[in-house]
């Protein structure tokens, strides 16, 4: 049986004077958006961020995963995941995301760190989603 998730949007008003609201089933998410906030650089959530946010969440889990059946489970992993949202022809797209993982791993080096984060991150549900659509790059390191 697959888990479902709920988020609920609104939105008052045209584009680019308007406003929106965003908020997730579970109230873990209830913030405020602009267009402003998406496409300059204003405060205010947008959705590439909500995807950031997801994307680093996803890939820190499949990462930890994977280092636990190959038996070096992870002290701490932090993932930070940088979206790119741009103008393309005559619209707009998220073109790319770029995943910066460390972590602290007993008994594990760089080149199999690395190895196992590029898994991760070719793997998790939400690069899966992505592909094809989005340039997903990462640059991961112990320490």
């Amino acid at each position: 049986m697959a888990t479902e998730k709920t988020a609920r949007a609104t939105w008052d008003g045209d584009l680019v004077h308007g406003s929106g609201h965003v908020t997730t089933g579970t109230g873990s998410v209830d913030t405020d958006m602009t267009w402003s906030a998406r496409a300059e650089d204003a405060e205010g959530a947008s959705p590439e961020e909500l995807i950031a946010a997801a994307h680093a969440a996803c890939v820190s889990m499949a990462l930890a995963a994977g280092l636990a059946r190959a038996g070096t489970p992870p002290q701490r992993l932090e993932t930070e995941a940088t979206t790119a949202f741009e103008k393309v022809g005559e619209g707009f797209k998220m073109t790319s995301v770029r995943l910066t993982i460390r972590g602290e791993v007993e008994g594990m080096d760089e080149a199999a760190f690395r190895s196992a984060a590029e898994d991760a991150k070719e793997n998790c549900p939400v690069s899966q989603a992505l592909k094809g659509n989005v340039e997903l790059s990462l640059e991961a390191s112990l320490g």
